[in-house]
């Protein structure tokens, strides 16, 4: 099974009043859940990672056990870059989520993760901002 995930960070204020929005889709577009949720006061980096790590925990509670192949896409280069391996992880206060995604993403089989522009990340940012919005 094919997961397609959108996934963004939003932070009034860096940091500030933090939040983060995601979509599961399958391979056909058809969307299976989304979710935005505030998380207090947070840089954007850690609202960003805090939506790739909620998004892994739900995919692991929801389809355990199935074959999956899951495509992340995300508006962070930074978090694309550093989940793919490419950059390091210098951030002290980064590192114990991006450990914890690392170890959800081999536990899941895999994750490939790529970067798009911000235009094409509209409905995981929206999920973000209203999270923000109606806290």
């Amino acid at each position: 099974m094919k997961l397609i995930i959108y996934t963004d960070g939003a932070a009034r204020g860096n940091p500030g009043p933090a939040s983060y929005g995601f979509t599961i889709a399958d391979r056909r577009g058809k969307l299976l859940y989304q979710e935005g949720k505030y998380i207090g006061v947070a840089t954007n980096n850690v609202a960003e990672y805090t939506a790739v790590l909620q998004a892994l925990e739900y995919i692991k509670k929801q389809y355990k056990g199935k074959k999956l192949e899951i495509e992340f896409y995300a508006d962070s280069r930074l978090v694309v870059e550093q989940l793919s391996g490419r950059y390091k992880v210098k951030s002290k206060h980064l590192k114990p989520i991006t450990q914890q995604i690392k170890i959800l993403a081999i536990e899941l089989g895999g994750v490939l993760y790529s970067h798009i522009p911000r235009f094409k990340n509209f409905e995981a940012d929206r999920l973000a901002n209203l999270a923000l919005d109606s806290r």
